[in-house]
């Protein structure tokens, strides 16, 4: 089944963030020991296009719990990056 993971960074998050980014991009280089694979991801911007303001991730996965897990695992959530994390079944339609 797929997920999507839409998570909204605290106000003034930025610097933590970036900090975090390597930790963050090594976590999601292997997601197999929580059942998932990565469909797709990134950082959502800003209407500039360019500040991170959160992330959005659609994977692949046995049922929600696995889902949970790989969230509560994600360095960014260790560091309290997101103010607001909402994972959604998601049917692919188009694409």
């Amino acid at each position: 089944m797929l997920f999507a993971i839409h998570a909204l960074d605290r106000a003034g998050a930025l610097p933590t963030r970036l900090a975090n980014y390597d930790a963050h991009k090594a976590f999601l280089s292997d997601t197999s020991r929580f059942g998932i694979k990565i469909v797709m991801s990134g950082p959502l911007v800003s209407d500039d296009g360019g500040t991170m303001i959160g992330s959005l991730f659609l994977v692949e996965a046995p049922s929600r719990a696995e889902v949970e897990a790989f969230n509560r695992a994600d360095p960014f959530a260790a560091a309290g990056i997101w103010e607001k994390v909402t994972i959604s079944g998601f049917v692919r339609r188009q694409g």
